[in-house]
C-alpha cells in the first residue's frame, strides 16, 4: 500500500550499519540481537496494525493531494476529532501491545506539530526558512512511513547550572562548527525511547535558553546511522524469556538509549533552529504540549489491566465482598476513569494555533498529573488484593514437575478457579508490580514524559487564577 511499509520492510531498514552498543559490545544487527530483536518485532505491530483491515480507517488517512493513504499519525490535528482518533490509535497499539506503548510514530509527530508551529514564529522574526525545512521533512517521514525517536532530554550535569556554566562544555548539546551547506554538533541526549530501533532521530531542545546559551539552542533530524551517532542501550525492564512468570516483558518491553553525538554533521536542510536561543524554551514546551496528551493517551490500556486484575484476583482469591477490597476495587476504577476523562477533556478544549489543534495543556498536565502522584498507590491496592504468592509463589519447572505438579494442583488453587490459571493471574500481578519490568514500569510512570514536579509546575504555569481570585474577592466584598 502506497506510503505504509510492512513489518518486512521496517525491520530491513533498521540494518543499515548503525552503530548501537549493549553491555559494552557493538551491535551487529539489532533485529536479531536477544534483548533489542524482542523490541524490534514489538515495534512490528504499528505496521500490522496498519495492514489490518478491522483498523484501517482509524490508523491511516488519504490526504486530498495524492490519492494515497499513508500512517494517520503523520495528519497534523487541526480540531477535536483529529486529537480524539489519536488518542484512540494510541490506545490501540498499546492495548494490542499488552500495556507496552510503540512510540516510534507517535512522538516523532508530536515533535513534528510543535516544530510547525514554532518553526512558523522563528521565520517571522528573524526571516528564517524554517516552516519550509519542517514541512519537507514531514512529507519525506509520512511518505517513507519512517519510524522516528526524539531526543530531547540532555545530560545536564550540574543541574542546578545552565547549559554554558557548566564544568564542561557538552553537558548540553551544542554546535561546534559551522559550515556552507550544514552544522556540526557534540553532546549526548539521554532516556532516548526506541533510539536503536528507529530510522529517524529528531533533536529538540530541553530547556529555555539565554543568549550566552545560544550554541546550545539547536534543533535538528538525523538519520540513526549517521557518521558519529552512537547509541547506548539500556538493558533494563525485560529480562526473562518465560511467558509465565512475566506474561507482558518476555514478549513486550521497550528500550532508551545514551544518545551520543560525536560530531555529526547535520545537512542545513534538516536543520530547524540554529541559535534563535529565544526560541528554545518555547520548541520545548510546545513539543510537551503534544507528547503529554500522548502520555496520557497511553495509559488507559494499563489502568483497565489494573482494574481487570484487581477483580480478578479478588474472585480467585474469593474475597470480592469483603468491604476493603471493594473500597480498593471502587478506588481504582475511579483513578482509571477519571484520567480517561481527563484525556478526552483535553482533545474536547483544544486550542487551535495556524490551524494546528493543540490539546489543552492544564488538563493534560493535571491529567498526567493525578496519573503519576497516584500510580504507586493504586500498585499497592492490587498488591494487597493479590496476596503474598506474588513473591512467594512456586517455580514454572516446579508447576510442571512430576513430584511437585500435583501438591501445587491441590494446594494453590484458589475459588473455582485451577492453580495453574490462579498462578497465571498472580504472576501477571509480579510482572506488573514486583519483577525487573514492574520497577521499571513504576520508574517510567513518575519520570516519562516530564517528572511530577515538571507536570505541577506546567499546571500552575497553564492555570489563569484571576477569575478564581475574581470571584473570591467578590463574596468577600473586596472592591
Amino acid at each position: 500500500m502506497a506510503g505504509l511499509r510492512s513489518k518486512k520492510e521496517y525491520l530491513s531498514s533498521l540494518r543499515d550499519n548503525r552503530e548501537v552498543y549493549f553491555k559494552g559490545r557493538r551491535v551487529s544487527d539489532v533485529t536479531k540481537h536477544e534483548y533489542l530483536g524482542k523490541v524490534a518485532r514489538h515495534l512490528c505491530l504499528e505496521f500490522d496494525i496498519a495492514e489490518n483491515p478491522n483498523y484501517r480507517d482509524l490508523v491511516t488517512f488519504e490526504p486530498k493531494r495524492d490519492g494515497k493513504r499513508y500512517s494517520r499519525y503523520f495528519k497534523i490535528p487541526e480540531n477535536s476529532n483529529d486529537l480524539l482518533a489519536r488518542n484512540k490509535m494510541i490506545d490501540l497499539g498499546t492495548r494490542l501491545g499488552k500495556t507496552v506503548v510503540l512510540l516510534i510514530k507517535e512522538i516523532g509527530t508530536d515533535c513534528l506539530f510543535a516544530l510547525n508551529i514554532v518553526s512558523r514564529m522563528i521565520d517571522k522574526k528573524y526571516g528564517t526558512a524554517y516552516h519550509k525545512r519542517v514541512n519537507e521533512y514531514h512529507d519525506y517521514c509520512m511518505k517513507n512511513d519512517l519510524a522516528m525517536s526524539v531526543a530531547q532530554t540532555d545530560v545536564k550535569g550540574n543541574r542546578s547550572l545552565g547549559p554554558s556554566d557548566q564544568e564542561h562544555p557538552d553537558y548540553y548539546l551544542r554546535i561546534v562548527e559551522d559550515k556552507k551547506d550544514g552544522i556540526v554538533v557534540r553532546g549526548a541526549k539521554a532516556h532516548t525511547t526506541y533510539a536503536p530501533l528507529a530510522n529517524e532521530i529528531l533533536v529538540i531542545p530541553t530547556r529555555a535558553m539565554s543568549e550566552k546559551d545560544k550554541d546550545y539552542a539547536v534543533a535538528f533530524a538525523v538519520p540513526a546511522n549517521s557518521k558519529g551517532l552512537k547509541m547506548i542501550a539500556s538493558p533494563f525492564g525485560g529480562d526473562s524469556e518465560s511467558s509465565f512468570h512475566n506474561p507482558i516483558s518476555a514478549s513486550r518491553h521497550m528500550t532508551e538509549s545514551l544518545t551520543i553525538f560525536d560530531d555529526v554533521f547535520i545537512p542545513r536542510e534538516r536543520v530547524f533552529l540554529q541559535r534563535e536561543w529565544d526560541f528554545a524554551g518555547q520548541l520545548a514546551l510546545r513539543f510537551v504540549d503534544f507528547h503529554r496528551f500522548t502520555a496520557i493517551s497511553y495509559k488507559a490500556p494499563l489502568l483497565d489491566l489494573l482494574v481487570g486484575t484487581a477483580f480478578l484476583m479478588a474472585d480467585y482469591n474469593g474475597i470480592g465482598d469483603a468491604s476493603h477490597v471493594r473500597d480498593k476495587l471502587a478506588k481504582l476504577i475511579s483513578y482509571a476513569e477519571t484520567v480517561k476523562a481527563m484525556t478526552a477533556a483535553s482533545a474536547h478544549s483544544c486550542r487551535i494555533v495556524d490551524g494546528v489543534a493543540i490539546p489543552d495543556p492544564l488538563i493534560s498536565n493535571t491529567a498526567k498529573y493525578y496519573f503519576a502522584s497516584n500510580y504507586h498507590q493504586s500498585l499497592s491496592y492490587l498488591q494487597d488484593i493479590a496476596g503474598g504468592l506474588v513473591v512467594t509463589g512456586p517455580h514454572e519447572l516446579d508447576v510442571r514437575g512430576p513430584a511437585t505438579k500435583k501438591y501445587i494442583e491441590r494446594y494453590l488453587g484458589g475459588k473455582g478457579v485451577s492453580a495453574m490459571n490462579r498462578l497465571k493471574a498472580i504472576n501477571l500481578v509480579r510482572d506488573l508490580t514486583a519483577s525487573d519490568f514492574g520497577g521499571y514500569y513504576q520508574l517510567l510512570q513518575i519520570h516519562a514524559e516530564g517528572s511530577i514536579e515538571a507536570e505541577k509546575l506546567a499546571v500552575y504555569r497553564a492555570y489563569n487564577p484571576k477569575p478564581s481570585i475574581d470571584y473570591a474577592k467578590s463574596i468577600a466584598g473586596i472592591p
